[in-house]
């Protein structure tokens, strides 16, 4: 789950990080009561939508005037902004963030991450703040700094501060990088968070250290354990399909395909996915229906899959283990018949009552062809996808 920057920098505004002030808005009048409130004579004006490349796509703009604020803000709020990241249709802009710029003297970048590898999180910093870490990666990977952070003892001091020393940050902005960093870390663990960016990091002229942009991303698996965090997500950021499989417990992400899957296993999932690409397809879907499923699931995965109007067959591929093959069966008969299909079915099924299941779909009278084996079913849809278009 994404979180807003406006959301990202109170919650690390309570945890020590110093962020500007700021003030959030959703129509003019509360535009110009924000920019009274902060006082001064300039103003940013960010348009809050869960993509990146906001500035270079005009969703941030600095404005010197209550007026040309509240213009400024009209021009975002209502509208989709299409960034680089932000796929062709753009996000919806609900929110802008308003707050004063600062008199920057250096960018630093800041974050922390799990790196998988090491069963660790890794707290990470590079003297190259406000460039997309991706690239400093990949063009100056020597330019990223990392401290490894023990899951006993937490980010140390000492820790802290050789990363500052690496910084070329003086005396008076070594405590600060480490009350930053400290708070940053005990965010992360404290709300099972699985990245934190702060980029840019800034230095300003006086020598003061601020958190001037914020990402933070949380774990779905473990938001049942914070409530708080949960009642954050915007949905309007979501593709409108994930949020129906997240409401099914169904694990759903859209792809550019056009092919939809419908499998039960993440792993048999991604098997699925690559059978497709091999024999000359591409998957419009992940979709793990899980071990443990019911009739009304996959009639409900079923309609999210056909809710994609890119989407021109469609390959079920099931291995009965804990769930019946037969009971799938009843649920894709059952959501063929509701919904109505127009577009090529294939149907693997093997395991727990495969042969009933079998039965079931050829009895139906449906568009649906049977396969046998999981190659020959990625090559009857890719097949039958190709021939139709």
């Amino acid at each position: 789950m994404n979180l807003h920057e406006y959301q990202s920098k109170r919650m690390l505004a309570q945890y020590g990080v110093a962020v500007p002030e700021h003030r959030v808005a959703d129509n003019p009048d509360s535009v110009r009561a924000a920019v009274a409130e902060l006082g001064g004579d300039r103003w940013i004006i960010k348009a809050q939508v869960h993509a990146g490349g906001r500035g270079k796509a005009g969703g941030v703009q600095f404005v010197s005037s209550p007026d040309e604020a509240v213009k400024a803000a009209a021009s975002m709020l209502g509208s989709l902004l299409v960034t680089g990241q932000s796929g062709g249709r753009g996000q919806p802009i609900h929110q802008v963030l308003i707050e004063k710029p600062s008199d920057v003297a250096r960018e630093l970048y800041a974050g922390i991450v799990v790196d998988r590898s090491r069963r660790r999180l890794v707290v990470m910093v590079s003297t190259e703040g406000g460039m997309e870490i991706e690239t400093v990666a990949h063009e100056t990977p020597e330019k990223i700094l990392q401290a490894v952070v023990h899951p006993l003892v937490g980010l140390q001091p000492y820790q802290c501060r050789e990363l500052g020393f690496s910084l070329g940050l003086d005396a008076e902005q070594l405590p600060q990088l480490t009350k930053i960093l400290s708070g940053m870390a005990r965010m992360f663990t404290e709300n099972d968070l699985s990245l934190i960016e702060v980029n840019p990091l800034a230095v300003t002229r006086d020598g003061q250290l601020v958190c001037l942009d914020a990402k933070v991303n949380a774990d779905d698996s473990a938001l049942f354990r914070h409530k708080a965090l949960a009642a954050s997500r915007d949905t309007s950021q979501e593709d409108e399909r994930e949020t129906r499989a997240r409401d099914w417990d169904l694990n759903y992400i859209a792809l550019d395909g056009n092919i939809g899957c419908m499998v039960n296993g993440a792993g048999l999932a991604m098997a699925t996915m690559d059978l497709i690409k091999l024999h000359g397809g591409n998957p419009a879907n992940f979709l793990d229906v899980g071990g443990s499923t019911t009739k009304d699931r996959v009639v409900e995965a079923f309609k999210i899959i056909l809710a994609d109007a890119n989407v021109r067959g469609v390959l079920v591929n099931i291995f009965g283990g804990i769930v019946r093959c037969d009971m799938i069966a009843e649920g894709i008969v059952g959501a063929v018949a509701e919904v109505g299909i127009s577009v090529p079915v294939v149907v693997r099924l093997a395991g727990n009552q495969a042969d009933r299941g079998r039965e079931i779909l050829d009895r139906s009278g449906l568009r649906i062809t049977a396969a046998s084996g999981l190659a020959e079913a990625a090559r009857k849809i890719v097949t039958a996808v190709q021939g139709a278009a």
